[in-house]
């Protein structure tokens, strides 16, 4: 089992969310709806990662 203050693989989603925020101000004077989508993109990648980084740290 891991510590929480070793468990970095959360810090996936904050990541890819920032991502998500920072490609949407791009496409933000086009619509305001890919700037949302933008972030639901970032935070589901985040959250992809994060559950395969923790499941290969389960497994060693």
């Amino acid at each position: 089992m891991t510590n929480i203050k070793d468990d970095k693989s959360t810090w996936a989603i904050g990541g890819c969310l920032l991502a998500g925020m920072g490609v949407g101000f791009f496409f933000l004077q086009e619509s305001a709806l890919y700037f949302i989508g933008s972030m639901f993109s970032g935070l589901g990648l985040g959250l992809v990662i994060t559950s395969i980084i923790s499941s290969k740290k389960e497994q060693n």
